[in-house]
C-alpha cells in the first residue's frame, strides 16, 4: 500500500476531518507516515474551530487595536483598562466563545462545558471572574421540529444554570431568540467577564525565562479520561444526527470551584515570589493543544511524557490522552526548581486527589531549546515534529459569490396599534424573557446593579470599594442576517452599544461570535464576508472614547452550523459590547417614574421594515429592505444619550429595536414599579406602521420639561414623542391598549410554550 493509500485508509479508519490533500502536506512536514496521534493532533488542530483556516485572513478586517488596549485577540481571554482605584490599576478580562454543536447533540452537557470553558478563558488571565452572559439561538418551538426545540431550550438553560449557578458566577443575563433556520442547529454562545489588578495579569505562553532555565509543564485538574475526543474537529463539520455524544465533554462545577481558589493560590505564591510563568486552560485539543502552543509562543519546544498523565480509564490510546477534552483542566508552566512547591500546594493543601479520584497537579512535560514537539507513551516516541508546523495552522482562501435577498416588501395598510402590540408583545421574539431568566443566579457575588430585564444592558459594580460600573449587553438579529448580511453585522455592534449607552455607560470593548454555515459554500463564505465587514465598519464608527475604534479584543468563529439534512443557519453574527460609567449612581434603568415627564424619541423614523417584528408577527410578511446603518448619527446620538444621563437628565431610557417605537414604551411601561404602574400617551393619531414599528436605531428617553427646556441647540434628530401617563397603557388620540390585559400571559408565554408545554402551535 502506498502512503496516499495509507493516509485515505487512516482518514476512512479513524473517522478524521482533515482532507486527503491536508494528510499529505502532514505527512510531507514528517516525512513519512504520521504516527495515529499525530493524524489526530494535526486533525484538531488544523481543524476549522482551532486553526481559523478560513477566517483568518477575513478578521484581520476588524480592529483590535486602542489605547485602552492591554491584551487584544490571541491569547485566552482579551484585556481592556477599566479604571484606577486604591493605589492600583483595573483591567476588564472578557472572552466570547461558541459551544453550538455539542449543545445540540448533548444540550445540557453541551451549555454547561461551554459555560465552564469560557470562564476558564478568563480565570487563566489571573482575573477574577465577575459574570457571564449567554446569547442563545433556537429554533421555532411551535414549528414542524417544535417538540424537540422545546427539549433542546430546556437542556440548554438546565445546563447553564447548574453549571454558573453552582460555580458561584452570576448570571448576567443575555439574549434569546426563535428561528426555525435553527431547528437543527441551536446557537450556544457565552460570554465571561472579570477583573484583574494590572500589575498581576496572566499569560498564555511560556515567558522568556524559559531560555535561560529549566521550565516544565504541570498538568492540573481531572484526571484525563475519552470525553470531548474529536470534539474541535467535531464542531468543525456539519451536524449529523446524535451520533456524536462521545465528542461532547462532561463539567464538574464544584470541582472547578476549589480548582478555582488553589489556582489563586497558587498564582498569588508565583507573584509573591517575583517568578514568571505561563497559564493556560485545555479545552479543544486538551493536552496536545495546550502543550504545543504555550511552546510555540514562547518560541520554545516541548517533550511530553503521556505515562505521567493521571488517567481514570485504563489503556487509553496515545492519541485520546493526548486529545481528549477533559473538563476542568489546567496547563502550568513553572521553572523546575519550585515546581514540588506548586504541586504542593493543589496536592496537600488543597488536598484535591481526596476531592475526586485521580484527581490532583502532575509534572508532564519539560520545556526544551529545540523548538520540537515531542510525545512519549508506554516508553516509545509517538510523535516527533516541529512545533511551529501545529501551531500555524492552514490558510484557506475560499471562494465567494453573492446571494443577495431580493427586496420585497409588502403593500401598505393602515395599522391597529392595540392588536398589533398585543401581538409583538406575544410573539415568540416579544414575549417576556423572565421565564429563562429566573433559573440563573445574577446576584451571586453581590455586585449586580441592573438584574436581567431592569436596563437594555446589565450593570454591575465589581471592585469593592469603588463606584465605577461596567455594562454589558449582547446582540444579534437573525432576521436582519437573512435578508443582509452586512448589515446584520453592523447592527450587531449597533445594537448592543446602544443598549450599554442606554444606561449611561461608554462603550470601551466588544467580542464576537460569528456562527455560520459551510465556509466551502460560496454562498455561505459570502454571507460570513459581509458580515465580518459589517462588524468592522460598525466599529469604526462607534468608537466613543477618542478617536479610537471600538476594538474587538476576544472572539470565536462557527462554521458548519448546518445539518447534513437541512440547510445552513441564518447568517448569525452576535457581539457583546462592554461599557465603563464612572459613577454607578448615574445609571439609568427602562422604567418609567413619573407622570406628566416628556418622552423623547431619539432619532427619526425611517421606512425600513425588512426583518421586522411588526411584519413577521402581524403581516407574515419579511419584507426586504433592513435598516440602513447611518454610523455618523449613530455615534451623534449615543453622545447626545450619554450627555444627558451625566447631566442627571435622563430618567429611562430604552433603545428602538425590535417592535419598534411603540414596543419599546410598553416595555418601558411593564418595567414601572408594580406598585405604580405607568405608561406612555403618544402626541400623534396617525396609524402609520413606520412610526410605530419601524426598527430604525434610535431611543426613547424619559425626561422632565425642565430637562428638555434646558437642551440648548437640540439636534434634529430629537421629538418629543409624547408624555408618562399614570395609566398602565399605551395610548394615543384615537386608541388605547390596556397592558392590564395581557401583563401575565407575556411574562408567562415562554414558561407557557417550553417548559410547560401548554402551547404548542
Amino acid at each position: 500500500m502506498n502512503l496516499r493509500d495509507e493516509l485515505k485508509e487512516a482518514i476512512r479508519h479513524r473517522s478524521l476531518a482533515m482532507t486527503l490533500e491536508e494528510a499529505e502536506k502532514l505527512a510531507g512536514y514528517v516525512g513519512r507516515m504520521p504516527t495515529p496521534l499525530e493524524l489526530h493532533l494535526f486533525d484538531t488542530m488544523w481543524s476549522e474551530h482551532c486553526s481559523y483556516k478560513s477566517s483568518r485572513s477575513l478578521l484581520k478586517l476588524l480592529p483590535t487595536h486602542a489605547a485602552s488596549v492591554v491584551v487584544g485577540p490571541g491569547e485566552d481571554a482579551g484585556i481592556v483598562k477599566f479604571t484606577d482605584h486604591d493605589g492600583y490599576s483595573w483591567d476588564l478580562v472578557v472572552a466570547h466563545e461558541s459551544h453550538n454543536h455539542p449543545s445540540q447533540v448533548l444540550p445540557v452537557e453541551g451549555a454547561a462545558t461551554g459555560i465552564g470553558g469560557i470562564v476558564r478563558d478568563v480565570y487563566c488571565m489571573g482575573a477574577r471572574v465577575t459574570g457571564s452572559l449567554d446569547l442563545l439561538r433556537f429554533g421555532d418551538p411551535l414549528g414542524n421540529s417544535g417538540e424537540k426545540t422545546r427539549a433542546i431550550c430546556r437542556g440548554v438553560v438546565e445546563g447553564i444554570w447548574k453549571y454558573g449557578n453552582a460555580l458561584g458566577v452570576p448570571n448576567l443575563g443575555g439574549d434569546t431568540r426563535f428561528h426555525e433556520g435553527y431547528d437543527d442547529n441551536c446557537l450556544v454562545n457565552v460570554v465571561s467577564l472579570g477583573f484583574v489588578r494590572h500589575d498581576r495579569i496572566v499569560h498564555s505562553f511560556v515567558p522568556a525565562e524559559a531560555h535561560e532555565e529549566q521550565y516544565v509543564l504541570i498538568l492540573v485538574g481531572k484526571p484525563t479520561d475519552d470525553t470531548g475526543f474529536g470534539g474541535a474537529t467535531f464542531a468543525s463539520a456539519d451536524l449529523e444526527d446524535e451520533s456524536e455524544k462521545g465528542a461532547v465533554q462532561v463539567a464538574d462545577p464544584f470541582l472547578k470551584r476549589v480548582l478555582s481558589e488553589a489556582n489563586q493560590n497558587v498564582l498569588d505564591f508565583l507573584f509573591e515570589r517575583g517568578i514568571k510563568f505561563g497559564f493556560k486552560d485545555l479545552g479543544a485539543g486538551g493536552i496536545a493543544c495546550v502543550t504545543s502552543e504555550l511552546a510555540a509562543h514562547g518560541n520554545l519546544g516541548i517533550e511530553v511524557n503521556l505515562d505521567l498523565v493521571p488517567v481514570s480509564i485504563p489503556d487509553l490510546p496515545s492519541e485520546v490522552i493526548a486529545c481528549a477534552e477533559t473538563q476542568e483542566r489546567y496547563g502550568l508552566a513553572v521553572p523546575k526548581r519550585i515546581s514540588a512547591e506548586v504541586l504542593d500546594i493543589y496536592n496537600e493543601k488543597y488536598e484535591m486527589p481526596r476531592l475526586f479520584p485521580g484527581a490532583g497537579a502532575t509534572v508532564i512535560g519539560t520545556f526544551t531549546a529545540e523548538p520540537f514537539y515531542r510525545v512519549l507513551h508506554c516508553g516509545r516516541e509517538v510523535a516527533n515534529t516541529p512545533v511551529e508546523y501545529i501551531t500555524e495552522g492552514l490558510i484557506y482562501d475560499r471562494d465567494w459569490e453573492p446571494s443577495p435577498t431580493p427586496v420585497i416588501e409588502p403593500d401598505f395598510r393602515p395599522c391597529d396599534p392595540p392588536e398589533d402590540l398585543k401581538k409583538m408583545l406575544l410573539s415568540l421574539d416579544g414575549a417576556s424573557r423572565s421565564p429563562v431568566w429566573s433559573y440563573y443566579d445574577s446576584e451571586v457575588q453581590g455586585s449586580t446593579h441592573f438584574r436581567p430585564g431592569e436596563a437594555d444592558a446589565c450593570l454591575t459594580v465589581p471592585i469593592p470599594g469603588c463606584r465605577a460600573g461596567l455594562a454589558v449587553s449582547g446582540d444579534g438579529n437573525p432576521w436582519f442576517g437573512e435578508l443582509d448580511p452586512f448589515l446584520a453585522g453592523a447592527h450587531a455592534v449597533g445594537e448592543a452599544v446602544r443598549n450599554v449607552v442606554a444606561t449611561g455607560a461608554t462603550p470601551i470593548a466588544a467580542t464576537d461570535c460569528l456562527n455560520y454555515g459551510n465556509p466551502e459554500k460560496a454562498d455561505v463564505f459570502w454571507q460570513f464576508r459581509r458580515g465580518v465587514e459589517g462588524i468592522a465598519a460598525a466599529c469604526m464608527e462607534l468608537g466613543l472614547e477618542g478617536e479610537d475604534p471600538l476594538p474587538i479584543v476576544s472572539g470565536n468563529v462557527s462554521f458548519y452550523n448546518q445539518s447534513s439534512q437541512g440547510g445552513a443557519i441564518p447568517p448569525s453574527p452576535i457581539v457583546a459590547v462592554f461599557g465603563r460609567i464612572d459613577d454607578f449612581t448615574k445609571s439609568t434603568d427602562i422604567s418609567l417614574k413619573t407622570p406628566g415627564n416628556l418622552v423623547i424619541l431619539v432619532g427619526d423614523r425611517m421606512d425600513e421594515l425588512g426583518g421586522s417584528l411588526y411584519y413577521r408577527t402581524c403581516i407574515d410578511h419579511r419584507g426586504g429592505r433592513v435598516p440602513a446603518f447611518r454610523g455618523k448619527l449613530e455615534r451623534e446620538m449615543a453622545r447626545f444619550v450619554l450627555e444627558c444621563c451625566e447631566a442627571g437628565k435622563s430618567k429611562a431610557v430604552h433603545d428602538i429595536s425590535d417592535g419598534g417605537m411603540i414596543l419599546a414604551a410598553a416595555e418601558m411601561a411593564i418595567a414601572s414599579r408594580p406598585d405604580a404602574r405607568r405608561g406612555i400617551l403618544f402626541n400623534t393619531d396617525e396609524l402609520n406602521p413606520v412610526l410605530l414599528y419601524s426598527e430604525t436605531p434610535g431611543y426613547l428617553i424619559e425626561m422632565s420639561q425642565e430637562s428638555w427646556d434646558a437642551i440648548e441647540n437640540k439636534p434634529e434628530f430629537l421629538s418629543i414623542a409624547g408624555i408618562v401617563s399614570d395609566e398602565f397603557s399605551i395610548a394615543a388620540p384615537g386608541w388605547k391598549m390596556d397592558l392590564r390585559e395581557i401583563l401575565e400571559d407575556h411574562a408567562s408565554r415562554l414558561d407557557r410554550i417550553i417548559w410547560r408545554e401548554e402551547i404548542t402551535e
